[in-house]
C-alpha cells in the first residue's frame, strides 16, 4: 500500500460510482451471458467502497485484498457475515483468471449478498468519509 494525500472528494466520487454501478447491475437479467458480468460488477462495487476508505485515509491500494479488508474492519450490523466478501473476491478472481462461469444459483447468491450487505456498508462508508 502506498501513502498519498487523503482525498475526500475523490473518495466520495468513488462511493457514488460504486452506488450507481450496483443499482445498474441489480437491474440486469440473470442468464448464462450475464452471469460473469453481474458477479464482477457486484464485486467491483464493494471493492470501490474499500478503495474509497483507503483514499480517504491517504492510502493507495495496489491489490484487491486491501480494499476488501478495509470493509471487513467496519463495525456494521448486517444480516449476513461481511467476511463473505472475501469469498466473492475469490469467485471474481476465478472468473477473471481461470475462465470460471458461475451458474445461476451462484449469481443469485451473489445478488442476495449484495442486497444484504451493500446498503449498510455504503451508509457507513459515506458516514466515515463525510466526517
Amino acid at each position: 500500500m502506498r501513502i498519498k494525500r487523503p482525498d475526500k472528494k475523490n473518495a466520495l466520487s468513488i462511493v457514488l460510482s460504486a452506488e450507481s454501478d450496483m443499482k445498474f447491475t441489480l437491474t440486469l437479467p440473470v442468464n448464462e451471458s450475464s452471469s460473469s458480468t453481474i458477479v464482477r460488477n457486484i464485486y467491483e462495487s464493494f471493492r470501490k467502497l474499500g478503495d474509497a476508505l483507503l483514499i480517504n485515509h491517504g492510502f493507495f491500494s495496489e491489490n484487491h485484498i486491501e480494499p476488501i479488508n478495509e470493509l471487513l474492519k467496519l463495525n456494521v450490523k448486517t444480516s449476513r457475515p461481511i467476511n463473505l466478501l472475501d469469498n466473492l473476491r475469490r469467485l471474481r478472481h476465478n472468473i477473471n483468471y481461470y475462465g470460471y462461469k458461475p451458474n445461476e444459483l451462484e449469481v443469485f447468491d451473489v445478488i442476495n449478498l449484495a442486497k444484504d450487505l451493500f446498503e449498510p456498508l455504503l451508509l457507513v462508508v459515506k458516514d466515515k468519509i463525510s466526517i
